[in-house]
């Protein structure tokens, strides 16, 4: 019943109120765009019903051009489709903003619940002064990342920050303005964005959402947690930032862009302060503040605008204690509510805003180390062909590198980095860049070159002010990690590193990565098992252990429903942080809007108490449960990787998909695929680009592929109620499967049915079919549900209205690499229409990448 109040209240506020806004659009006094919009819905018709009767997107397409407009032109039905798209695109971004601006009207029917509520609910005989205690020391870490699954530039967000407003306003002629002003503004880049502009663009989200969204979440917090005591955790909720740090396999992130994006981050911090301080000024009116005020705010405003004028937090604070001393002492605490939300924040974002992450591939920093090695004629063997004495003995030795050494590109942009993080951390403080993450770690060496490195750029042992993280990502790496984390606990230079970071150690697991590599339920289980044994081993070593999840948008990346897959960890995995990567449309769909960002970091954090303070049955996996999880790994496994070794798996991708299109996209720096080779490999290849492209297919694969045939197997051994069992008493196997679910309802295998005929990947096209509608049976049968996504008929409609709103775009796409495989005289402008319509599915499948 509450169910389907939910979906009732989602249809009258979202669905309802999207159709009135929608009608607007055929109002517009633009060219061509009343007949666009009305052609619209009958092209969608046609779309359906052409796939129920078994017809491929070109026979569509024509026979829409046929029935429905007078135009035989090849060229004239060409711009139609441009023009579609770009209708479909603004649908999109109105769809979003309704979705966003009734976002806090739809979660009072919400079954989560708040930090003050789950102390409520705590039993008797726990004590809600633990969990304050916890609340003191806890952190939910957020990193925003720049990888290329959310393009649009500053002034569209602009349009869509004031289109979300006037709806939650219910301005409708305001937001018809607006609407006409998102129908003439171009929503694409005019080329690929520098590093740079991506940085801005998620600065952008910082400093008009999240600066107030983190202080007023703050603030209500500590005002709601008084009776237990002060609350005094600045750190509850950390930012992250990778635009300009990130470097794996992006040759246009170097150190001076990596300095002018902390730069940027830190002036951008001023003008939020500065803000404040004028709301302040106007508030405290009195004689003996009044000479505090002006002096910080001028100080404040020249640092806004000058990389060189640097104001450390801690000079802020002692402008505003001295304030807020002469308030308490001479105008009977006047404004101080108001002057200690300010406070809060300088104390939460001090200097830097966001902590740039800097991150880099281990075969960078390998091919650094043969050229030191070369360099200074330490041996005539490469590093990787030493045996691991003589290995660990070079690593003893002493140099002092100079990057006009090098030739190498990236050799002199990993030194020049590395010595200049030093003048970072004196602009930005320590915390505005103190984590070097390394990408494809598999041993022990992934962490100890950077640490060898930044003793051979300068730095003396006792001010290394970072915490060195690798990254597994693989299933090498994976399965590597205990014997990894043993050896580094047990080496003194390292364990001395350790000590001076308060024996702290931060582990990135990659879930988008690994999952290419191993499939869904492998990688997913193989990560929580090494979670687990990553969490014994820092545990018998004394070490406080960290884990950061590298997470994508869809469950095939780890996305999904994020504070379920949290809640459903085990005691047995250590519990002290949650760091996770946030990136592409989950920046706006999960974080987008400051009511967004309280609710989801709130569910993060209460996710984290749940493992703590509430007993839920089964986190803690019983072996039977173990074996059985262990059993259909391996099956999938086994599925998946044969996938992956047919020999059609990657030209199917190559040739069917849009995969090689996603480079032509201008979404983002950063290149599609790791390195140069002509051949394409699944292991150069972007989890963002092969992850999109079975979305734009609208396939899936990756986010459910071998679960069907896993649980079949089993079923024929008549071991169905195992799973069942397993299923309902897991929350981690449930949340898995769940998320799966999520994956299985975006397909729409109809759309590329005409491959199933193809002479070279009809055989393959069939393959995946079968696995899809095997792993759809399965997972209705071990469930017991009657539809997919039974338990989130909400999340589900968002689903279908979204589908229905892509269908023919996607439809146009597939027309097109049609008209391309055919080998038209237009092949040019057709792949172009390929590339155009990658952009609004990414968008509005809001996690598809």
């Amino acid at each position: 019943m509450r169910s389907q109040q939910k979906v009732s209240q989602y249809e009258r506020l979202v669905e309802k109120k999207f159709n009135l806004y929608n009608a607007l659009f055929l109002s517009l006094p633009f060219k061509n765009i009343q007949h666009t919009g009305n052609l619209l819905p009958l092209l969608y018709q046609v779309c359906l019903e052409g796939y129920e009767a078994g017809k491929n997107p070109l026979e569509i397409i024509q026979s829409f051009f046929q029935t429905h407009t007078n135009s035989e032109d090849e060229q004239e039905q060409i711009d139609f489709l441009f023009r579609v798209i770009q209708y479909v695109e603004r649908q999109v971004v109105l769809f979003d903003s309704i979705e966003d601006a009734t976002f806090s009207e739809l979660n009072k029917l919400s079954d989560n619940f708040s930090i003050r509520e789950f102390l409520n609910i705590l039993k008797a005989d726990q004590s809600q002064d633990k969990v304050f205690e916890k609340l003191q020391d806890f952190s939910v870490r957020i990193v925003l990342t720049a990888h290329p699954t959310q393009f649009y530039p500053l002034d569209v967000l602009n349009i869509i920050l004031n289109l979300r407003s006037f709806i939650t306003e219910n301005k409708i002629e305001s937001a018809d303005l607006v609407l006409q002003q998102l129908a003439l503004t171009s929503l694409l880049n005019a080329k690929k964005p520098t590093p740079i502009e991506e940085a801005k663009n998620i600065i952008h989200y910082l400093r008009y959402t999240y600066y107030d969204a983190i202080g007023a979440f703050y603030s209500k917090l500590k005002k709601d947690l008084s009776s237990l005591g002060e609350l005094a955790n600045p750190n509850l909720i950390k930012l992250g930032f990778w635009p300009g740090g990130d470097r794996d396999g992006n040759p246009f992130v170097t150190a001076d862009v990596t300095k002018d994006v902390a730069d940027e981050l830190r002036m951008t911090l001023m003008k939020c302060y500065y803000k404040d301080i004028k709301e302040l000024e106007r508030q405290l009116t009195f004689r003996l503040v009044k000479d505090d005020l002006l002096s910080l705010k001028d100080k404040v405003y020249q640092s806004m605008f000058s990389s060189s004028l640097i104001l450390s937090h801690t000079e802020i604070l002692a402008y505003l204690s001295n304030i807020r001393k002469n308030i308490s002492t001479h105008y009977s605490d006047l404004y101080l509510e108001e002057l200690d939300k300010v406070i809060d924040k300088v104390n939460i974002f001090k200097s830097h805003f966001a902590s740039i992450d800097i991150r880099q591939d281990h075969s960078v920093h390998l091919n650094c180390i043969n050229e030191i090695i070369e360099l200074n004629q330490w041996s005539t063997k490469r590093f990787e062909d030493m045996d691991r004495e003589e290995q660990l003995d070079l690593l003893k030795k002493d140099t002092k590198l100079n990057p006009e050494q090098f030739e190498d590109p990236l050799v002199i942009d990993t030194i020049k980095n590395i010595s200049q993080l030093n003048s970072i951390q004196q602009s930005n403080g320590s915390d505005g860049c103190h984590r070097y993450i390394i990408s494809n770690s598999v041993d022990i060496y992934s962490v100890l070159f950077v640490y060898k490195l930044f003793e051979w750029c300068g730095w003396k042992k006792e001010d290394i002010k970072f915490d060195i993280i690798p990254l597994f990502e693989t299933m090498e790496g994976m399965q590597n990690a205990e014997t990894t984390m043993e050896f580094l606990y047990s080496n003194s230079n390292y364990a001395n590193h350790l000590k001076q970071r308060d024996n702290i150690q931060t582990i990135m697991l990659g879930f988008s990565d690994g999952t290419k590599d191993g499939g869904y339920l492998k990688a997913n289980w193989s990560i929580y098992q090494t979670k687990e044994v990553l969490s014994k081993v820092s545990d018998e070593h004394d070490i406080k252990a960290i884990f950061f999840d590298g997470r994508g948008g869809p469950p095939a990346r780890g996305g999904g429903k994020t504070h379920r897959f949290y809640a459903s960890n085990g005691k047995s995995i250590a519990n002290n942080e949650i760091q996770l990567t946030v990136q592409g449309q989950t920046i706006t769909s999960t974080f987008g809007t400051k009511d967004k960002f309280k609710y989801n970091c709130e569910q993060l954090i209460t996710a984290g108490l749940s493992n703590d303070f509430l007993e839920i049955e089964n986190a803690d996996i019983a072996p039977n449960f173990r074996d059985l999880l262990n059993e259909m790994a391996d099956a999938s496994f086994e599925k998946y990787n044969a996938l992956k070794q047919h020999p059609e798996f990657i030209p199917y991708l190559e040739k069917m998909s849009t995969l090689k299109y996603y480079s032509n996209a201008k979404i983002g720096s950063r290149p599609g695929k790791r390195g140069n080779k002509k051949k394409l490999e699944l292991t150069d290849l972007r989890a963002i680009s092969f992850v999109g492209s079975w979305s734009q297919l609208k396939q899936n694969v990756p986010g459910y592929y071998g679960i069907g045939t896993a649980i079949k197997q089993l079923k024929d051994q008549g071991r169905i109620e195992d799973i069942k069992e397993l299923f309902n008493k897991v929350p981690f196997f449930k949340a898995l499967m769940l998320n799966s679910m999520m994956s299985l309802t975006k397909t729409y295998f109809p759309l590329t049915s005409y491959m199933k005929d193809n002479n070279q990947f009809g055989p393959f096209w069939k393959l995946l079919l079968a696995e899809m509608e095997l792993s759809r049976d399965m997972l209705l049968e071990i469930s017991g549900y009657q539809e997919l996504m039974q338990e989130e008929l909400v999340s589900k409609k968002s689903v279908k209205i979204r589908e229905k709103i892509v269908l023919p775009l996607l439809t146009i796409q597939q027309y097109a690499l049609q008209k391309i495989a055919e080998g038209s005289k237009l092949e040019e402008t057709y792949k172009t229409l390929v590339t155009r319509s990658l952009y609004g599915n990414i968008n509005a499948s809001r996690n598809s990448a």
